[in-house]
């Protein structure tokens, strides 16, 4: 059973009225290239999949998301460490990807947001094409000078 501890109580409330970080916090990410997209997958633990947005405007992908809290009537609190809050990431995704082919999932308080590379961006071969008739120089060491065919 865990014990109350007033001291701690009292620190946790004073840093919490003087945190900077009261606006939306960040969600740690990763970000990878997989062959032809990327993918990022994002922690959001506790958060329901229905408070979830994310938006493209143009170039400028933004994640949202939203942990709130349920207490039951009649609950009577021992200690509450977890706090409602929102998360709000925003990436600039650069012109070589397909803005029209993001797709999303959550599962397990992940968020993975796969971002296709455009056909655009991707490695392609350049064919080499030779004409059918080569051009032909010839040269002489005569005294006049010759034409040359070409």
């Amino acid at each position: 059973m865990a014990t109350y501890d007033p001291f701690r109580e009292i620190d946790r409330i004073a840093s919490s009225l003087f945190d900077p970080r009261r606006g939306p916090r960040r969600m740690p990410m990763d970000l990878y290239r997989d062959g032809d997209h990327y993918v990022l997958t994002a922690d959001l633990p506790g958060i329901d999949p229905g408070s979830v947005d994310i938006d493209v405007d143009g170039q400028l992908l933004t994640i949202r998301a939203e942990r709130t809290l349920t207490s039951g009537e009649g609950v009577k609190w021992i200690t509450r460490e977890r706090e409602a809050a929102s998360f709000l990431r925003q990436l600039n995704l650069g012109q070589g990807v397909d803005t029209e082919g993001i797709a999303a999932t959550y599962a397990n308080g992940v968020l993975s947001v796969t971002i296709p590379v455009s056909e655009k961006a991707k490695p392609r071969k350049v064919e080499v094409v030779t004409s059918g008739t080569a051009a032909s120089i010839t040269a002489s060491e005569a005294d006049q000078p010759q034409p040359i065919d070409q």
